[in-house]
């Protein structure tokens, strides 16, 4: 037991120690982690070191997907999801066949059903190892992109890997593939979706910060451990909750639990990121050994690695560049509408305009009312921003480059590995390999993207979105003026003393906040500004009610 509690002490310490390491020498963190626990691997205490697989799909992958689904912009998500979608179901399948042959021509007697049952296992890219792009000054659809494809990819990895498993027992079924992969989606998107709605339902009654935080730490198993039961994605699932919980929790949880679920989810994402890379780096003697003890080489399973490593790379860059090229399309054909949407916002506001739209209606045979083109309002809104939002963040060569070499594997891909059966052919082999592909792609794609990006990014576009971002909090701030003018003035009785007028200005105070948030978020999803900007502008407010709570609160 107290060994136990040390070696959980030490790693604590070393995560710490790694970041701060990293961030000084200009190093991603995720690599030092590796690299440490490849180091450790060779002490005696950890020679039979592996951990139970379960404990990453379950344990820690729930939570830190839950957390960046809360955090990723739903907007974004929205806006990008025919890529996202795109990228993981179809390249995951894609990715997996075409290893499946590669793996069985390299590796004898495997047999393509456990060739493509590896090439699932490698294929999807790892939302933990991606966090590594977000560091960098990337275009922001890039990230969108990568987040929500490492998002929903397992879902896709995981049910081929199950099927193809089958596949090897001869009871292959194509729409039984289809069938079950249909299943374990529409059931985990529907958990996530009661369990994301009582999460807002419950902890909006929470009042006390550190239980809805504690309330917050169980949301990713509530919606993950009942869907795997029911045999569906829990990833998936938690994923859902977590959007769902982004997109409600800042119009219904307080100031106060919004600040402390951001401080202790951002602690919980450190701890848990480092202890997944630290330990991928521990079981390396252990894979080692075992393929040792069944006589096979280890330098030709490395080999095999590093060629499944170069031709995930290429077969990523085959797929995302027609995807570019399709996106590039719709993004104009979307423009062309952009003339017609402003000029039905400029008719909305006016009541004259409105009559006009209805009468255009009535001249096409369809009766509306005012009320019904007033509902257009919004969607309009949003269809002009999406418009903006694809002019300002076009998607050219070098956002596709940095696309295919960002997208990495990481820990998944080696918890995958060792769900393999036991009677699986040359498994310990075939976990060497997958161990294999995933170091490759962390170290040598996360330790080179900064600089790519570096290299890709010009300057003036980095001063452009800049300078658009000075532009766009100018206007955040003149609509929250504007917002906060909307609020009487409050009155002071004659005979009030101190403590009431800082009784009544604070209130007051309060209630401009809350109308300033409102203001804001409805701009949020109406993709009226930039996210990133929005959610510090949103945060600011949170600071302020804070500040104000707490002065009342000490009289």
């Amino acid at each position: 037991m107290i060994e136990t509690l040390l070696g959980l002490v030490v790693a604590l310490l070393v995560v710490a120690l790694t970041t701060v390491v990293g961030r000084w020498a200009g190093i991603a963190a995720p690599i030092l982690m590796v690299a440490v626990g490849v180091g450790g691997s060779f002490l005696p205490v950890f020679d039979d070191f592996v951990l139970d697989p379960e404990w990453i799909l379950l344990g820690i992958l729930p939570p830190l997907l839950y957390s960046a689904a809360v955090s990723m912009p739903a907007m974004h998500f929205r806006r990008e999801f025919g890529a996202i979608a795109g990228l993981s179901v179809f390249l995951v399948i894609g990715t997996a066949l075409a290893l499946g042959l590669f793996f069985m021509i390299v590796l004898p007697d495997l047999g393509f059903a456990w060739g493509v049952a590896l090439g699932a296992i490698v294929s999807p890219t790892d939302a933990v190892a991606t966090s590594i792009i977000k560091r960098t000054p990337v275009s922001k659809r890039v990230v969108a992109i990568l987040e929500g494809e490492s998002l929903l990819n397992d879902a896709t990895a995981l049910v081929l890997l199950r099927t193809a498993i089958a596949a090897a027992a001869a009871s292959f079924s194509f729409w039984g593939a289809v069938g079950t992969f249909a299943y374990a989606v529409v059931v985990a998107v529907l958990i996530g979706a009661f369990v994301g709605w009582l999460n807002l339902t419950v902890r909006r009654r929470a009042t006390d910060p550190t239980v809805n935080t504690v309330l917050s730490f169980t949301v990713p198993f509530l919606a993950a451990i009942p869907a795997e039961l029911l045999g569906a994605s829990g990833l998936v699932a938690a994923v859902v909750a977590g959007i769902i919980t982004g997109v409600g929790g800042p119009r219904v949880f307080s100031a106060r639990n919004r600040l402390s679920d951001a401080q202790n989810w951002r602690t919980i994402e450190l701890v848990l990121e480092g202890l997944v890379f630290l330990f991928m780096g521990l079981q390396l003697t252990t894979i080692i050994s075992d393929v040792q003890a069944v006589h096979a080489g280890v330098a030709p399973a490395l080999l095999i690695a590093a060629g499944a490593w170069l031709l995930t790379v290429v077969v990523r860059a085959a797929y995302v560049a027609p995807l570019l090229a399709l996106l590039s399309a719709s993004a104009r054909r979307v423009r062309r509408l952009q003339p017609r949407l402003e000029t039905i916002a400029q008719r909305l506001e006016s009541e004259e305009g409105e009559k006009k739209l209805v009468d255009a209606f009535a001249r096409r045979g369809r009766t509306v009312s005012r009320d019904t083109v007033r509902r257009f309002g919004p969607r309009v809104t949003r269809g002009l921003a999406d418009i903006r939002y694809f002019q300002e963040a076009p998607l050219g060569w070098r956002e596709g480059a940095l696309v295919v070499w960002a997208g990495m594997r990481g820990a998944i891909t080696l918890a995958a590995a060792q769900t393999l059966p036991e009677d699986t052919p040359q498994r310990s082999v075939l976990i060497l390999v997958a161990f294999g592909v995933a170091v490759l792609s962390l170290v040598g794609q996360g330790a080179t993207v900064a600089p790519m990006v570096t290299a890709l990014t010009a300057a003036d576009s980095q001063e452009e979105t800049r300078q658009r971002e000075r532009e766009e909090r100018r206007h955040i701030l003149d609509l929250l003026r504007d917002s906060a003018a909307t609020v009487p003035a409050a009155e002071r009785p004659a005979d009030a003393d101190r403590s009431r007028i800082f009784e009544i200005e604070s209130a007051r105070r309060l209630e401009v906040l809350a109308v300033q948030r409102r203001v804001l978020l409805d701009a949020r999803d109406s993709g009226t500004f930039d996210a990133d900007v929005l959610a510090h502008e949103l945060a600011v407010i949170d600071a302020s009610q804070i500040a104000i709570e707490l002065r009342s609160d000490r009289g």
